[in-house]
């Protein structure tokens, strides 16, 4: 039997998380503490699909799958941090954005050290634009194959990412009302802050916040959450070096 003391702790500690999607270092340090409170908020947590992450000072709750009530849904990152006309194949840019973004950050699939301590702008775009070079290099046909066995849009995005228009990249304010790639990654670097995923550096530098390395360590080199998909980037990366 649990004591009464410990499931009430537990269940406001989970309540905070669930309330603002973190909690202070006074509540990690109970979670850590204590088996049986860690326990217990690690078993609500999972009733929602979610999972608590320390990281820095201060907890997690992060969704692990789409049904968790917690996932951001597809409509409002659209509405929030994209536009009103996005459709699917710009989330899809969003999301590979994002795991090039934090591949840049360590050198191989399986590391767990981050290998550099900030990213510019246009590092970053380098990065995609490299891999989409990369993409472009397959047969229309093997880039359905590609498409199939990843379930990932790989041909839509070559597309998106030549139509987005790139003859304005050295206008000086990059943002939402900019038609540009690096426009494009204004608008998913202000979700990963937002996220507290990254923070802006200042000198057009951004890093990844202690959750995002948590997140990337657990869930993004491992396969079974991002069905292959960063691995297969690095892979791209390889292409292009070796070419």
């Amino acid at each position: 039997m649990y004591d009464n003391d410990q499931v009430l702790v537990a269940f406001r500690l989970y309540s905070l998380l669930s309330r603002d999607g973190q909690a202070d270092s006074e509540s990690m340090r109970q979670y850590v503490a204590n088996d049986i409170i860690r326990g217990l908020v690690d078993q609500f947590a999972q009733e929602v699909d979610c999972t608590v992450i320390p990281a820095g000072d201060k907890l997690y709750l992060v969704p692990v799958a789409v049904a968790s009530p917690f996932h951001i849904k597809n409509a409002t990152v659209k509405k929030e941090y994209l536009s009103a006309k996005a459709k699917n194949i710009d989330l899809y840019m969003m999301y590979m954005a994002i795991l090039v973004l934090f591949g840049e950050f360590y050198d191989s699939y399986h590391s767990h050290e981050t290998t550099r301590d900030f990213i510019t702008p246009g590092t970053w775009l380098e990065s995609i634009d490299a891999r989409i070079q990369a993409l472009k290099e397959h047969s229309s046909e093997a880039l359905e194959a590609l498409d199939a066995e990843y379930d990932y849009n790989w041909s839509q995005l070559v597309e998106k990412w030549d139509a987005i228009d790139d003859l304005r990249e050295s206008s000086r304010q990059q943002d939402g009302r900019t038609n540009s790639r690096l426009g494009f990654l204004s608008l998913v670097q202000n979700f990963l802050i937002d996220q507290e995923l990254v923070v802006d550096l200042g000198n057009q530098e951004i890093t990844l916040t202690e959750k995002a390395k948590t997140v990337v360590q657990r869930y993004y080199m491992d396969t079974e959450y991002n069905r292959g998909i960063l691995e297969f980037l690095f892979s791209l990366e390889r292409q292009k070096e070796g070419a």
